[in-house]
């Protein structure tokens, strides 16, 4: 999963897998069923009912503590007037802890309760006039006993034109005059990994794609001809790169425009992905990167993932493969499906060096541990530079290096595109979970024929410098340090719960601090309107000496904040062609840009 916001380095991606519990639930009979009331979104509340049968003498229930973010986000905070029945007869409710329900009853339990959401991204879940999106494990409830046994979900009260999508079968029908929408799903994990868009849909699929892709769209301006061939690019090329799909029908749910206010970014899940965006300038990118976790993520998933713990953190030293090296493949896309030039490709991997070895932690801070600290990353602290790195910027550079040293190693006969595909077959095919950086070693080993034990301890376990001269040389790349300046806020900001901005770790010396911004200081509007997405992308298609005006609500008080864009000088760092290659190092990076793995001696370069 992908965040897009600030900062842009440590947003949490999130996986979700289906899992096979040890219950075992008999028949139809046994099937948890949830009804979900849309009526009057405005007001931001869904109605809840769940029909729990087969109880026999006491039943508990849970609410996820969290999902798509590695945060503890306690999703029962929202739940509200929640009673239980047996047929009209009222039920007791036992609260265990702050995500637990006990009810004793016997035959058919049912669950009413109310749960307000109105957060907006695909990490959330929101009702309005305009639209509802779910993540399912932010509203439904669930019996642990009984996560792998069929659930079906009602949604009724609809608003007049509004229609549903979801990766996961439906029923449209008609009840009382009433119109009612059915999903249903092999196990609760299974909703709980299939987001559902209910509004004004704009619908079509991906032309010549079997297995069908769908792209639902809500909001923005955009083009349907330019999206759909961009997203077909994307999925032709990967579909080739894994050798086939792992889906029978595969969902794009794409939010744009005002309706991609908040966090920005994608989610994936295991045969959809939710998107949301400003514009649709990366969406190829940001595509590329959730559809590439249909294998990475998804399916070929480490064993710390697995089973979903819903009720506490999980932690991973696996981040770093599973997002940073899925970044590396959303690159590998762009330039291979030539929606990228090779220059773009290699500005976005001088970006990703030069964000990296900007932060004074990626001199301690290893990929396996931004990995494993990776719930640390709700804290404005944790997310400053000199307290960590990205694991998608750092598994994105490691995964290029890696590519480079297999490719080096057999004469460009094999590649990472040769780990990827083998981690598929050796582990997601067969359902059974990786051992973390362990297994991802031992399968670069078997594909390049020698051991990358220095390379793993040295780069992945632990944070000695990159060996980014000499791994380069290999692919006939150099990289080059220069000096430039660029506009400077003197702040970064975050975004409260409920969306509203807040000034942080404002610098002392900046030209904002000398005006009166202060850590903490609510933002109400930016240059007379509001406040940009992201302030710390806005900056840069600024001019350091330009005017901004902000208005500020500290305490009960509101003050006006001018203040002139600060200048700053940083060291950037550009991955460029080495014109004095050699033939090896030159084929070498001509697969990498290509796709391609033939031996030295079988190469014939493409014109």
């Amino acid at each position: 999963m992908t965040i897009l916001q600030a900062p842009r380095f440590s947003a949490l991606r999130m996986l979700v897998v289906s899992v096979l519990l040890a219950a075992v639930t008999s028949a139809a009979g046994a099937t948890i069923r949830y009804t979900v009331s849309l009526e009057h979104p405005e007001r931001h509340i869904f109605h809840v009912s769940m029909e729990i049968p087969d109880v026999t003498g006491e039943v508990t229930v849970q609410m996820p503590a969290w999902n798509a973010l590695y945060q503890i986000r306690d999703f029962s905070a929202h739940v509200r007037e929640i009673e239980a029945f047996a047929g009209s007869e009222r039920l007791a409710l036992q609260k265990i802890d702050k995500q637990t329900w006990r009810i004793v009853g016997q035959g058919t339990i049912e669950l009413k309760y109310t749960s307000y959401w109105d957060e907006s991204g695909p990490f959330a879940t929101q009702l309005n006039s305009e639209h509802a999106f779910i993540n399912p494990a932010m509203i439904l409830l669930y019996v642990p006993a009984r996560r792998a046994g069929e659930v079906k979900l009602d949604l009724n009260q609809i608003p007049g034109g509004w229609t549903a999508v979801a990766a996961l079968p439906a029923l449209d029908e008609s009840m009382g005059g009433a119109h009612v929408i059915e999903f249903s799903a092999s196990s609760y994990d299974a909703m709980a990994d299939a987001p559902i868009e209910i509004g004004k849909i704009d619908l079509f699929e991906l032309p010549g794609m079997t297995p069908h892709v769908s792209v639902a769209v809500h909001g923005g301006k955009w083009s349907k001809k330019e999206m759909q061939e961009q997203l077909r690019r994307v999925c032709v090329y990967e579909l080739k790169l894994m050798e086939g799909a792992p889906y029978e029908h595969y969902t794009f749910i794409i939010h744009l425009g005002e309706a991609a206010q908040g966090a920005g970014g994608g989610m994936e899940h295991a045969n959809s992905t939710a998107i949301a965006l400003r514009s649709t300038e990366q969406l190829p990118n940001l595509a590329a990167h959730e559809f590439f976790h249909l294998w990475n993520v998804k399916r070929i998933r480490p064993a710390t993932l697995d089973p979903v713990d819903y009720t506490k953190e999980q932690y991973t030293r696996a981040l770093w493969f599973a997002e940073g090296v899925t970044n590396t493949y959303a690159a590998y896309t762009m330039v291979r499906s030539q929606l990228w030039s090779k220059d773009q490709f290699y500005l976005d991997l001088s970006q990703q060096i030069s964000d990296l070895e900007a932060r004074p932690a990626n001199r301690w801070q290893s990929a396996e541990e931004s990995s494993l600290d990776a719930w640390l990353e709700k804290y404005p602290l944790y997310n400053r530079p000199q307290e960590s790195v990205s694991y998608y910027a750092k598994g994105q550079v490691l995964g290029v290096l890696l590519d480079i040293l297999i490719r080096d190693r057999t004469d460009n006969e094999k590649s990472l595109d040769d780990v990827l595909r083998a981690m598929n077959n050796e582990f997601a095919k067969k359902n059974k979970p990786y051992r973390d950086s362990l297994d991802v070693r031992l399968m670069a080993e078997r594909v390049a024929g020698g051991s990358f034990e220095d390379f793993f301890g040295k780069y992945v376990s632990h944070a000695e410098p990159l060996p980014y001269a000499h791994i380069f040389s290999l692919a006939g790349l150099e990289l080059r340090m220069a000096q430039r300046k660029r506009p400077m806020l003197g702040f970064f900001t975050e975004r409260g719960a409920s969306g509203e901005m807040i000034a942080r770790d404002v610098d002392p010396e900046s030209a904002a601090a000398q005006a009166g911004l202060r850590s903490g200081d609510l933002i109400l509007s930016w240059n007379g309107s509001e406040p940009p997405r992201n302030p710390e992308r806005w900056v840069f298609s600024q001019k350091a000496g330009s005017e901004v005006r902000l208005r500020v609500r500290r305490d009960d008080h509101e003050a006006s904040i001018d203040f002139r864009i600060d200048e700053a000088t940083e060291t950037f760092y550009q991955v460029a062609e080495n014109s004095h290659a050699e033939a090896k190092a030159k084929r070498i990076r001509e697969g990498i840009l290509h796709g391609t793995t033939q031996p030295v001696t079988a190469f014939v370069p493409k014109h």
